[in-house]
């Protein structure tokens, strides 16, 4: 099957029905692009693997990033239901990215992205790609390439990031092990502050045990902070890699 470009033309009109709260609301391709920039991409479903470890989970934490160059809103489409999606993002915990349920294929079809996954029992779905629109038009289109599976080389965020934003140099991923009501976690989490730069914090009891930071780091102390996979230590070793 061939997928063809889309670059220079409007992205097709369709009402998406979604589910917020107890109540549908209809979603116009004209309210998520009319007027903004957007980065959009699609893939063959939520749950799924790559989907879930890969895909979805760097367009969220590169939120931030894509928005300093004119990012309006980052859409992740794919042929689910609403419940489905919003499931999927409850799960991912993706509060950056507007998940649009593209259920009737109606959007993929327009785009002339949908392929046959029978194999798989999925029936029609998104075949996956990523794109650059302005204002309704499609500006640029990563299409993953015609090749047995499930691709996934050009529709990520870093590719994405780096067609807007060739010069910007992305810091390195930053973790801190941390427990509620720990003073030197506070301590380390806001020299990373006072440094500008993001972290994902991971919380004992709730995110992690201390047997698991205990294996990644050899302590059991807290905080233990996590700088590009180097492990640098607590609040005073990260006071010291500062300086």
């Amino acid at each position: 099957m061939e997928f063809i470009n889309k670059e220079g033309q409007k992205v097709p009109s369709v009402t998406f029905p979604t589910r917020k709260g107890d109540e549908w609301v209809n979603v116009t391709t004209d309210e998520l692009f009319a007027g903004k920039t957007v980065v959009v991409f699609s893939l063959p479903g939520a749950f799924t693997p790559t989907c879930s470890s890969t895909h979805l989970p760097r367009y969220n934490e590169l939120y931030s990033v894509f928005q300093e160059h004119g990012v309006d809103d980052i859409l992740c489409v794919s042929v689910n239901d609403t419940f489905v999606m919003n499931a999927w993002k409850a799960d991912q915990e993706a509060e950056n990215i507007t998940f649009i349920p593209d259920g009737n294929a109606e959007f993929t079809r327009g785009m002339g992205m949908a392929v046959a996954k029978d194999d798989l029992g999925f029936g029609e779905r998104s075949w996956r790609y990523s794109m650059l629109v302005k204002d309704g038009v499609v500006e640029k289109m990563f299409i993953e390439p015609n090749e047995p599976g499930d691709p996934f080389k050009v529709s990520d965020a870093d590719t994405m990031l780096g067609h807007i934003a060739p010069n910007h140099k992305l810091q390195e991923s930053i973790t801190v092990f941390s427990k509620p009501g720990c003073p030197f976690c506070a301590k380390a989490k806001q020299l990373l502050i006072d440094n500008k730069l993001q972290f994902e914090e991971i919380v004992l009891g709730q995110d992690a045990t201390t047997v698991s930071l205990r294996a990644v780091s050899g302590r059991a102390t807290v905080p233990q902070v996590f700088i590009g996979g180097k492990h640098i230590g607590g609040s005073d070793e990260l006071e010291a890699y500062f300086a």
